[in-house]
């Protein structure tokens, strides 16, 4: 992690802030380097302030066999390039610190008796001024890194054979769909459908327990999750998830994940980012990361970039920067999450994003709305339209209101009292509005206006005979 460092008047204080997961490829290291300090830099600029210096960051647990001070060593060039990558933006990095297994070690200061070679223990947590304040003031202790990471990895037990054996056979039923265009929406419909079915199923089951963490939640059918010795000893989170596994079937954590790679699906499902869907949404995204499992890990970029905007539209940066990482780490050309990284990284507001998708759910609502008023409107208008001609037929007489709209046709050059027949008489109230037209109508859409209470054939092929010339009154 990088952080930026202003000294305005002599008052020092934190800038930006950003955040990477470490590269295991050590020829990545470079690029990664140059990457992050130049977003955190620019974004910087962009918000008026250039950093003066940095303080960087280093924070990894050890591998199986390897030392807290072996670890400090292997990232040792990774240190050095992100010096040299802020130097050359004129940004110094005055500390650069690596914290592996409850210890830290400068890169930067050689004295051994303020930077013991086999590095300083860090403070018990919960010992700090801070930390006291903290507690005071309500705030939850979070979790490690590592910890963050196993709420979001896919299962490694038994129960991850049978949940690719469901991704499998739903693959082969739902993705010829997903790539059929008249299928698609269909697709769409029921994969947001289904996860707000289960949204509720984790809401509700939160409330029957009593909140979360609470055990005791009876197991749903065909869901069969890793079991947990020592369930006693777990943590809330822990149990949390471990409820949720249980509410969710194989089947349709299958159904969602393959729905979820279908782009306009996914935006969808984002707009679940505030108020009472945030929870439920979260959880349920969190859920579907775990059961990405075997071949299927590529496909967990989706619902962990969602977890990750998710957690950062409610507050948690932390979260969302592991779980963005997590995301690109499936997928690294995953647009999706390397946009969201990145602004929360240069520690953009994510309201700007809210009011985008909250505009987009808006424009789609009213737009269904109307396109439902506009098939009542249509049969409505079809069937007054109809009644003069079948009070009289062509030559009889009408109601009032349609001779108020044939006193207005007669301006035109046409014989007078054709307008009374013309099938696009309009009913009363409708002189100066164009009424949709019926769906059944496979007309194209720009004339709709005129046929308007078009309601059989024979009209048409007088209005059509109309057009080559000849009067409505001739034929």
């Amino acid at each position: 992690m990088l952080a930026a460092l202003h000294d305005r008047d002599g008052r020092g204080r934190f800038g930006g802030r950003a955040r990477l997961g470490i590269p295991g490829n050590a020829d990545d290291w470079a690029s990664v380097a140059r990457q992050l300090t130049e977003g955190l830099v620019k974004g910087s600029e962009r918000r008026g302030a250039l950093p003066e210096s940095m303080v960087a960051f280093l924070c990894q647990d050890p591998k199986d066999g390897e030392s807290a001070r072996e670890v400090m060593e292997r990232l040792r060039p990774l240190a050095q390039l992100l010096r040299t990558a802020c130097g050359a933006l004129d940004v110094p990095v005055i500390e650069a610190l690596c914290i592996s297994d409850g210890r830290f070690w400068s890169y930067c200061c050689p004295s051994e008796q303020c930077c013991p070679s086999g590095g300083t223990p860090m403070g018990l947590p919960g010992t700090s001024v801070l930390a006291a304040a903290a507690t005071y003031a309500g705030l939850q202790i979070r979790g490690s890194l590592r910890e963050f990471r196993a709420r979001l990895l896919p299962w490694e037990t038994a129960a991850a054979l049978e949940q690719e054996s469901a991704l499998n056979a739903v693959s082969m039923a739902l993705i010829p769909r997903i790539l059929d265009d008249e299928s698609r929406t269909a697709v769409a419909t029921e994969t947001l459908d289904l996860a707000h079915r289960v949204m509720r199923r984790f809401a509700d089951s939160t409330s029957a327990a009593g909140g979360p963490g609470v055990s005791g939640v009876p197991a749903v059918s065909g869901a069969a999750v890793p079991a947990v010795s020592g369930a006693a000893g777990i943590s809330g989170a822990l149990s949390a998830d471990l409820r949720d596994d249980e509410l969710l079937c194989h089947d349709e954590a299958a159904t969602l994940i393959l729905g979820l790679q279908d782009r306009t699906t996914r935006d969808r499902a984002a707009e679940w980012m505030e108020g009472d869907e945030a929870g439920p949404a979260l959880r349920l995204w969190r859920a579907l990361a775990r059961r990405c499992v075997g071949p299927y890990g590529e496909h967990a970029a989706a619902p962990l970039t969602l977890v990750g905007w998710v957690a950062w539209s409610s507050g948690d940066e932390l979260e969302a920067r592991e779980a963005l990482a997590m995301a690109l780490g499936a997928d690294p050309g995953y647009l999706f999450a390397r946009l969201l990284h990145q602004a929360c990284n240069e520690g953009l507001d994510p309201e700007s994003i809210r009011r985008c998708l909250r505009k987009e759910r808006v424009v789609r609502e009213e737009r269904v709305e109307h396109a439902d008023s506009g098939v009542i409107a249509s049969s409505e208008s079809s069937e007054s339209s109809e009644s003069p001609v079948d009070a009289g037929g062509p030559s009889g007489t009408t109601s009032a209101p349609s001779t108020r709209v044939a006193s207005r046709r007669r301006r035109r050059p046409r014989s007078p009292g054709s307008a009374a027949s013309r099938p696009g008489s309009r009913p009363s109230g409708t002189a100066g509005t164009r009424r949709p037209r019926s769906t059944t109508d496979s007309s194209p859409a720009p004339e709709a206006p005129i046929r308007a209470g078009d309601g059989t054939g024979g009209a048409r092929s007088r209005r059509g005979a109309g057009r080559h010339g000849t009067k409505q009154g001739e034929t």
